[in-house]
């Protein structure tokens, strides 16, 4: 009978992996938390998002930052490596969807998603230390006069976020105080100064990441977390259905020759390793047979959120870069939401990806325009077209408006070699174009140009290779009453296997036109509900740890 090292083992610290390890430590078992990324705090942060080596994450070039970009044939997908996931790089909105999401897609009448979502939004809310933003900037009060100039002035908010902002009378920041959410059990805690830099890690520990909250409390109860380990394999011991557990094996994720390979056994696993994370090490262990009655559904109906990211420089104007990452929001229309977002002071390498705002149809024809609007703003405003495209000074100038869609729409993942690779298998996207062209969006970033004096811009892996920007990847693990319908069931359960669930970006239905991050610690919270608690005196756990 095998004995275990954890009773859970979670892959993945951000979102959905924290949520389960503290949620699971609190219910009396032992868990191990395996990240592949690593631990940062406001001392080990990067002072400029140009210093690639401490921001960019692609350890077989050097690269051992926390911000990661996957280049797919019809997306670029934006996430994060560390521990506390994404939450590390995230821009820390936390919204409720609009209740139709829940009428949409494949978790469609798995529950009565109205009635049950609310408390557990309510417990993610607080674990999270959601506010409204108080720390509104410039670049917040230009989004609201765009929005009264487009005739929607009334859907101007301010965003829900984790961040800390201190007392009523704290308007400045930078103030230490103890521990303001969770009795004394929390650690200490800075305001929030408004350096607009959340996205690139708060320096002042401000932001409520999750290494501050549900992973913090979870390693005060027990938790351990392993970080910079990869896990590349997950086999079910003894029968091959999960019911006697597991066994995991990891490399260090940050070695190019000394893999470091442990082992790692437990009674349980949570897939919690990112949308694409989990995606692929779900493939790799169906194809390699390690467990090869995971769902055919696997990679199917993975969304994006619909996005399109534009914005607008205004050289020599207000400083924009100040505020929290998100502050304010608006819709257009019925599905189309616009959010302002902005870098901090000299953070500007994001600029490398902004090009001047381009219309026409989506295709190589698009090109040709770019080039001859480019042509054109060179002619007839040299300076400014100059001065708009200088990498240096881009945040403070910048308003970046991230446009999200409820409209459904969505790709497949594959697992496949690649043509001119054929050695190694890599998820793939398939299917129609992700539109990268929303001309409402558009239009409104080129009425915003005028009204400001500056100019429009759009990203150039939507002009030229045709695929937009994504920060918010989600599905691929779609939950389901069926594995012939998707992956996991209602409870987030792996459909063919025992004690394995999956609570990430991955398990989401729908777009949910809005930032995820609150949704997916909402939808784990209501699996981990599920799971009863340890038996008092049951014993599943090996006296000693994994050994390398």
């Amino acid at each position: 009978m095998e004995r275990y090292d954890y009773d859970a083992l979670v892959i993945g610290s951000g979102f959905g992996g924290s949520v389960s390890a503290l949620r699971l430590a609190e219910k009396g078992y032992s868990v191990g938390v395996i990240e592949m990324g690593r631990r940062w705090s406001p001392k080990t942060f990067p002072k400029s998002n140009w210093r690639v080596w401490d921001y960019l994450w692609r350890p077989k070039l050097g690269l051992r930052g926390f911000f990661s970009m996957r280049f797919f044939k019809h997306v670029v997908v934006l996430h994060g490596n560390a521990v506390g996931g994404g939450s590390i790089t995230y821009a820390q909105t936390l919204l409720v969807p609009k209740d139709s999401v829940w009428r949409d897609g494949s978790w469609a009448g798995l529950d009565d998603w109205q009635r049950v979502m609310p408390a557990h939004y309510a417990t993610a809310k607080r674990m999270l230390g959601v506010t409204t933003n108080r720390r509104l900037g410039a670049a917040d009060a230009a989004l609201k006069r765009m929005a009264e100039a487009q005739g929607v002035g009334d859907s101007f908010y301010a965003t829900s976020v984790g961040v800390f902002f201190g007392d009523d009378a704290d308007q400045k920041g930078g103030r230490r105080y103890p521990d303001p959410y969770f009795d004394g059990r929390g650690p200490e805690r800075t305001s929030c100064t408004g350096c607009g830099s959340c996205m690139t890690g708060c320096v002042h520990g401000a932001k409520n990441t999750l290494d501050k909250n549900y992973l913090y409390l979870a390693e005060r109860l027990g938790a351990k977390v392993h970080e910079r380990n990869r896990v590349v394999d997950v086999k079910p011991l003894g029968d091959g259905t999960g019911s006697q557990g597991y066994e995991v094996f990891t490399e260090d994720s940050l070695s190019l020759f000394a893999k470091r390979r442990r082992r790692f056994t437990a009674r349980r696993v949570v897939f919690a390793a990112s949308s694409l994370g989990t995606q692929d090490l779900l493939f790799k262990l169906k194809q390699n047979g390690s467990m090869p009655r995971i769902s055919d559904e696997l990679g199917k109906r993975v969304r994006t959120n619909a996005e399109s990211m534009i914005g607008v420089r205004v050289p020599g104007g207000e400083d924009f870069s100040r505020g929290v990452a998100i502050g304010s929001g608006i819709y257009l229309d019925e599905h189309t939401h616009i959010e302002a977002t902005r870098y901090g002071a000299g953070h500007d390498m994001m600029s490398l990806m902004c090009t001047p705002l381009t219309n026409g149809k989506p295709g190589p024809a698009r090109i040709l325009v770019w080039l001859m609007t480019l042509m054109r703003l060179l002619l007839t405003q040299p300076v400014r077209t100059l001065r708009a495209c200088n990498p240096f000074g881009w945040a403070k100038e910048t308003i970046i408006f991230l446009c999200m869609q409820t409209l459904d729409g969505h790709l497949d993942m594959r697992y496949q070699r690649r043509w001119w690779w054929p050695f190694s298998r890599t998820l793939q996207t398939h299917g129609p174009r992700i539109p990268t062209y929303i001309p409402q969006a558009n239009a409104f970033a080129e009425a915003s140009a005028k009204l400001l004096g500056g100019m429009a811009a759009s990203t150039i892996s939507e002009i030229m290779l045709n695929i937009p920007m994504t920060a918010h990847c989600m599905g691929g693990c779609a939950m389901a009453d069926s594995p012939e319908q998707g992956v996991i069931d209602r409870q987030n359960r792996l459909f063919g296997y025992e004690n394995a669930w999956v609570c990430d970006g991955s398990m989401l239905g729908a777009n949910l036109g809005v930032n995820p991050s609150l949704t997916i610690a909402a939808l784990t919270e209501r699996a981990m509900s599920f799971i009863e608690a340890r038996e008092p005196g049951q014993t599943e756990r090996n006296s000693q740890r994994a050994q390398p």
